[in-house]
């Protein structure tokens, strides 16, 4: 039976996209959005915004610790809603869960949603320690990777794979390497993190 703890649902409850002010077209970004070298913008816009990863949470203050504190998400959402089990089919037809909605510097897209099931709640599942087909890696980037990284530890329930390190790709395209200072963590509840700082 697949781990509960790590189910990841996109677009969950799409009825609360428009919090925070956000409605009909794609707001602007607050700040200016890094590119990826080698990678074209598109002329037309495309036709799916992947606007958030929701994770199923055994405890949603702890999460917050690490997602809020540390990663330096956003709280932009954070009420209690009745689910009936069916479109998300998790817990019980009727349940409560408190969902929480967290932005990154895109007021719009990139996305994390933290959801604890409260009455009553989900058991908890394995905590993994490797990963399989259907599993998920979260890639964030970030300002100062050794530090977030170093303050990751200090959640409980997050288990490193790799310290902070140099790693180095190839560049997209002919372009120059990719280069890159990175950890890797299980969180809480078994989502693989993938915490990376771009280097020139």
């Amino acid at each position: 039976m697949k781990r509960i703890g790590a189910i990841v649902a996109i677009g969950l409850l799409a009825g609360c996209s428009a919090v925070g002010g956000v409605t009909g077209d794609r707001p602007q970004a607050v700040a200016a959005v890094p590119s990826a070298p080698g990678v074209t913008a598109p002329t037309e816009r495309l036709p799916t915004d992947i606007r958030r990863t929701t994770i199923i949470v055994r405890d949603m203050e702890n999460s917050l610790r690490l997602y809020r504190d540390v990663v330096g998400m956003q709280v932009n959402y954070d009420t209690v809603v009745e689910t009936s089990g069916v479109a998300l089919p998790a817990g019980e037809p009727g349940a409560k869960a408190r969902l929480v909605l967290l932005n990154a510097n895109d007021s719009w897209v990139g996305w994390i949603g933290l959801m604890e099931w409260l009455d009553p709640p989900i058991p908890a599942g394995e905590y993994p320690k490797r990963m399989g087909p259907g599993d998920t890696v979260i890639v964030m980037n970030t300002d100062d990777v050794e530090g977030r990284c170093a303050a990751a530890k200090q959640v409980p329930g997050v288990t490193f794979t790799a310290e902070a390190r140099l790693q180095v790709y190839p560049g997209r395209n002919g372009g120059p390497d990719i280069r890159v200072m990175g950890c890797n963590f299980f969180d809480p509840d078994g989502i693989l993190i993938e915490m990376n700082q771009i280097l020139e």
